[in-house]
């Protein structure tokens, strides 16, 4: 192409882009021939595809594409996503010489039966009708592995790919391989397999990926029977190696019974915002689709509307043909040779139980996905499911825990935690010491503690600003009843809840005892909820339990060591620790301090040490102790 030409055509392709709109689409670029090499999509059709005309595109890929450009065409659609659809489906049927990404699109994989004198058997993404049969898609590659590994050991396939035919096999053209020695191959290359045992093999695999493998077992079985009575023991033996191999595929693979043939499944859960479909195929008991697919319902949308609508675009996807379809409730709509079939026992049953358990789990799945791209929607989840198993009339966000600590009475303490949010808030983390209680009184323990902490109504706790939505004892229903006596007395309206633990001492259920609640009625009015433990809510709560209970523990810890290591000297006014160091270091210890106050030698070291009025004062306490 001369200089001049090709400037003409810049020019030309040029005035198209002038005119394109500044819409989303999806442009098609065509070359000499009119064969579509490049598909694309933009949010703008003017803006991105005069981006490639500019001056000062620089990239080698870029600059040959254009250079291959004779013209352009251009599809207008709604929505960026519908770009993206268009430009998705294009590329599958053109592939552009072009296009990188989406060429295979999200395809799933099959198994395709090569139309070859010797067909070969493989795993593919590529579908072209004229060079085979084609099984699947398969959407799980375990299942489609599986049932290769199968065909594999049982038929012995070849896995070469020379152009078998019986004249190239007759002229003698190739060799057996490794494949022949280790025996999965039966090197039909040379003759040891003829043709009509190869297709009669090829047949079976048919058969297996059909779903058809009790008919092959019944088959297998009814030959080995036969070469065990005509004595063609070694026979008899490869074939009960097939039969065995059948048989533990099907245990592996099969989910009900064999009479069900053809069935598609279908199970709905709206149980959040969105709802998730599941979509189960069944053939000769076996389950060789499984898919689970989101759709957002809009304001007017029922239940049954969704599930009509999924079934439509699911079986057309999938070429479904199936003549019964199980669906969890009743449909008022008909399709043309399709039975609709509500399954309340049985077989059918558990399909529809399996397919609705994928839809709880594929929700699930989901929502940690996005909680961990936003952690605030996971605890405003569970202070929501916190607020519904209490029936508390407002959100929980502000929650408190109290725990006691002591032993036998002595060094008694107090923790209170703070969570805000489902999340602990340590600044406002309190400790108290026990002052009225004498002796191990839990109970009494804990009444102090909540009188100090929320006073009387009108002043809030020490360090908040406003009351907490929910108080949790480290404690089963006595302690409860105790801090909700504190509650009523000062006036204040704030649920309190319980984390029972069972002999174990593992946290076993959360406890909720209603306001206004006597101690004669209390057993009967505390509520008890139980949590599963693998559950969300329960690991937070019981985090929440670990924390009051560390809290405290470690309070208690702190004051028993200190009081462990209190020395006398501390008991003596107007002697700091400076002054205690300087004796402790001269005398080593109060013992011997308390000897040299008793001498004159020894008067005179301590007022060298302390100087005369501080020594003066260790001299007169320990006279007056004499």
């Amino acid at each position: 192409m001369s200089k001049t030409e090709d400037s003409e055509r810049l020019e030309r392709l040029k005035r198209i882009v002038a005119a394109m709109p500044d819409k989303p689409g999806s442009y098609q670029y065509y070359d000499k021939d009119g064969v579509i090499i490049y598909v694309g999509k933009a949010k703008s059709l003017k803006k991105r595809v005069s981006s490639y005309f500019h001056k000062e595109v620089d990239r080698f890929k870029t600059k040959v594409l254009v250079s291959k450009i004779y013209d352009i065409t251009y599809t207008v659609v709604n929505t960026e996503e519908d770009a993206l659809l268009l430009e998705n489906s294009l590329i599958k049927k053109y592939s552009p010489r072009y296009n990188v990404l989406l060429k295979d699109g999200k395809t799933y994989p099959s198994i395709c039966i090569t139309n070859e004198p010797y067909p070969r058997i493989f795993k593919t993404r590529n579908i072209n009708r004229k060079h085979g049969t084609y099984y699947g898609p398969y959407s799980h590659l375990g299942s489609m592995y599986a049932v290769l590994d199968l065909i594999k050991k049982l038929l012995h396939p070849r896995t070469c790919r020379f152009p078998l035919t019986q004249e190239t096999i007759k002229a003698g053209k190739y060799q057996t391989c490794l494949e022949y020695h280790i025996k999965n191959c039966e090197a039909p290359c040379i003759g040891k397999q003829s043709q009509e045992e190869y297709r009669e093999m090829i047949m079976q695999a048919r058969e297996i990926l059909k779903g058809n493998t009790r008919m092959l077992s019944q088959h297998i079985y009814e030959e080995m029977m036969k070469a065990s009575q005509e004595m063609r023991f070694e026979d008899a033996e490869e074939l009960k190696r097939k039969y065995i191999l059948i048989d533990q595929f099907c245990a592996k693979s099969e989910v009900v019974s064999y009479t069900i043939t053809d069935v598609d499944v279908f199970a709905l859960d709206s149980s959040s915002g969105i709802s998730f479909v599941n979509y189960l195929h069944v053939t000769n008991g076996t389950i060789n689709q499984s898919f689970t697919y989101e759709y957002k319902r809009k304001i007017d949308e029922t239940d049954e509307d969704i599930l009509l609508t999924a079934i439509i675009e699911i079986r057309e996807r999938f070429h479904s043909t199936a003549k019964e379809i199980i669906v969890p409730f009743e449909l008022d709509w008909k399709l043309d040779n399709v039975t609709f079939f509500v399954p309340q026992r049985g077989d059918k049953h558990h399909l529809l139980e399996l397919s609705l358990m994928n839809c709880k789990q594929y929700r699930i799945d989901r929502l940690k996905q996005s909680e961990k791209l936003n952690p605030e929607q996971k605890y405003t989840r569970l202070m929501k499911e916190l607020q519904e198993k209490l029936q508390l009339a407002k959100l929980p966000y502000h929650i408190e825990l109290f725990d006691n600590s002591n032993i036998s009475g002595s060094d008694a303490v107090a923790g209170c935690v703070v969570y805000k949010g489902m999340r602990p808030s340590k600044k406002d983390y309190r400790k108290y010491n026990i002052k009225t209680v004498e002796g191990s009184n839990d109970y009494a323990s804990m009444q102090e503690v909540v009188r100090r902490r929320y006073r009387t109504p009108s002043e809030p706790p020490q360090g908040e600003d406003i009351l907490p939505d929910l108080i949790i004892c480290d404690g089963g229903i006595g302690q409860m009843h105790c801090v909700q006596e504190v509650i009523e007395e000062l006036g204040l309206s704030i649920p309190v809840a319980g984390l029972a633990k069972n002999d174990k001492h593992r946290t076993q259920e959360l406890l909720f005892l209603t306001p206004n609640v006597s101690r004669e009625t209390q057993k009967k009015d505390c509520v008890t909820i139980q949590l599963k433990p693998d559950s969300d809510l329960f690991r937070v709560l019981t985090q929440m339990q670990d924390e009051v209970h560390r809290f405290a523990i470690s309070f208690h810890r702190d004051k028993r060591s200190k009081h462990a290591l209190h020395s006398e000297l501390d008991n003596i006014k107007g002697i700091g620790e400076k002054s205690k160091d300087a004796l402790l270091k001269a005398f080593r210890s109060v013992k011997k301090l308390r000897e040299k106050a008793n001498s004159e030698e020894g008067k005179k070291e301590i007022i060298s040490v302390l100087g005369s009025s501080k020594g003066q004062i260790i001299i007169n306490y320990f006279l007056i102790k004499e």
